[in-house]
């Protein structure tokens, strides 16, 4: 028995889909559409307290959630796929601090931009919530790619190949205006751009985005 993956267009599932793939799992899609009722929203919550995807089952049964948790096991699951540097080494945590940054700042900020009213008490708050998430997302994505500017001569962040923060960039930027990005963002923009023709990966971008 593989890996069930709960998750739906458009969300952080897109990543694991990249990331179990390219480990080449047994795996399937579980779609799981957003709750529209308290008993769907119970029921997904019996799951993950959260009520969010993505939600992977590990074979064994024990659920996984949050994205990044989700990617760095499977990367230590399929050391051969190389998503991720070796477990205790400075490359490796040069990573995981970086894709810890990005779901921490870039994620959670991308979601207060599309879902102002959920973060705001006042009916009116809505615009301003987006905004000021719009500048906070635009300001970690300057810091990100300040820190790979001088990376990206070896292809990918961590070298040859694409790790999962590799990965977790792609999806992202796919919720950023394109054009700000490259006016703005140049080695993300380029990192975006060289990611997006791998065979896997523009799989999932069609089935999210197609």
């Amino acid at each position: 028995m593989g890996y069930r993956l709960l998750g739906r267009r458009q969300t952080g599932s897109m990543a694991i889909e990249a990331a179990l793939r390219l480990c080449a799992a047994d795996w399937t899609l579980v779609v799981t559409p957003r709750p529209t009722t308290e008993a769907e929203m119970t029921e997904l919550c019996r799951i993950n307290p959260r009520g969010q995807v993505p939600i992977l089952i590990h074979p064994d049964g024990t659920v996984i959630t949050e994205g990044p948790a989700i990617l760095l096991h499977l990367a230590d699951a399929f050391p051969a796929a190389k998503l991720a540097p070796q477990p205790g080494s400075s490359a490796r945590a040069w990573h995981d601090r970086w894709l810890a940054f990005f779901q921490a700042n870039v994620y959670e900020g991308m979601l207060r931009e599309l879902f102002p009213d959920r973060y705001t008490q006042d009916p009116a708050g809505g615009p301003a919530v987006r905004a000021a998430a719009t500048d906070y997302v635009r300001r970690h994505f300057l810091i990100l790619d300040a820190e790979l500017r001088p990376r990206l001569g070896h292809g990918y962040a961590c070298g040859p190949s694409p790790t999962v923060l590799d990965i977790y960039v792609w999806m992202l930027c796919f919720w950023i205006d394109a054009n700000w990005l490259a006016e703005n963002c140049p080695s993300l923009d380029a990192l975006w751009l060289r990611l997006r023709p791998l065979p896997d990966l523009s799989e999932v971008e069609e089935q999210h985005f197609g």
